[in-house]
């Protein structure tokens, strides 16, 4: 059984999907980009703003289906430009600073929205 979970405390999808899906222990995080809620635009600044908005869009997210940041087991993260992914880890380091979940990056040509991150996250409920 699937369980839809949205909030307005991070962006609406902007396609054809839903902020994340749980099913069974798991939920699964659709990529966020950096769009701040409270005004549907991507934040200014760069790669670390940017890092930043997306972290906490997921951490709302996360908290909606009852969850931290310590339940996360497996992130992926796009960059637009791979010479951001130094500046993009050490934002990501502050928000998984415990047990830190599995991750691939890889960098790609283009991100919705003109982004230059976006990450998707699995969450385990145990």
């Amino acid at each position: 059984m699937k369980k839809i979970i949205n909030t307005d405390q991070a962006p609406k999808a902007v396609g054809p999907y839903s902020q994340a899906v749980e099913a069974g222990n798991f939920v699964f995080i659709s990529g966020q980009v950096p769009i701040d809620p409270a005004t549907g635009q991507i934040v200014p600044g760069g790669i670390a703003e940017q890092t930043e908005q997306v972290l906490k869009n997921i951490g709302a997210i996360l908290s909606k289906a009852g969850l931290t940041y310590d339940n996360v087991v497996k992130t992926t993260c796009l960059l637009s430009d791979m010479e951001n992914f130094v500046p993009m880890n050490q934002v990501y380091a502050q928000f998984f600073s415990g047990d830190k979940p599995a991750r691939a990056a890889y960098g790609v040509v283009k991100l919705p929205l003109g982004a230059l991150v976006e990450i998707e996250a699995i969450a385990f409920k145990g």
